[in-house]
């Protein structure tokens, strides 16, 4: 994945941030913490407006990537396909807890694993209030970034993701 060593990003970039989504880099401060003085990178969560402050040295660490590429957009509908889906009979808060140490991840993914597998076993029984919230919130992350990446609307990007699953 994109997380390697040594990503940078300057103002204007769009990056996506774990379980967050996409942010736009509005600027790049230097602050002094515990007499180190760092660089931290001032993220705008798009959605949301929210701002969060990333030191520019931890910034893989913590999961900050580039927006996806076409060719990583066309393997995520790879994955949204898959149809052998095993659910070995855990109880819905083991695999909710499963679900999301996927999106936590920050891994997009991962994250298309969890949409496709709610998704699929939303079909066969109902799901608990915890996995609709997470059907939900794998969705928004996937057709933001998909979104963003291929700059059209939201609408449009949810439409092509809802084929993959009409189809399948």
């Amino acid at each position: 994945m994109q997380a390697a060593l040594g990503i940078s990003f300057k103002v204007g970039d769009k990056a996506v941030y774990p379980i967050q989504g996409v942010a736009e880099v509005i600027r790049i401060e230097e602050k002094d913490i515990a007499g180190t003085r760092q660089q931290f990178y001032v993220l705008r969560i798009m959605d949301t407006d929210r701002k969060i402050m990333v030191p520019v040295s931890n910034a893989s660490a913590v999961g900050l990537r580039k927006v996806i590429s076409e060719e990583e957009i066309l393997e995520i509908f790879d994955i949204l396909r898959e149809r052998t889906i095993a659910f070995d009979n855990q109880t819905w808060n083991r695999r909710y807890r499963g679900f999301m140490d996927k999106i936590k991840s920050g891994s997009i993914y991962d994250v298309a694993e969890v949409l496709r597998d709610l998704y699929r076993l939303k079909t066969d029984k109902q799901l608990s209030f915890g996995e609709r919230r997470m059907l939900d919130t794998a969705r928004v992350l996937i057709v933001k970034e998909i979104a963003i990446a291929r700059e059209q609307t939201e609408v449009e990007a949810l439409s092509d993701i809802e084929q993959l699953f009409i189809m399948n």
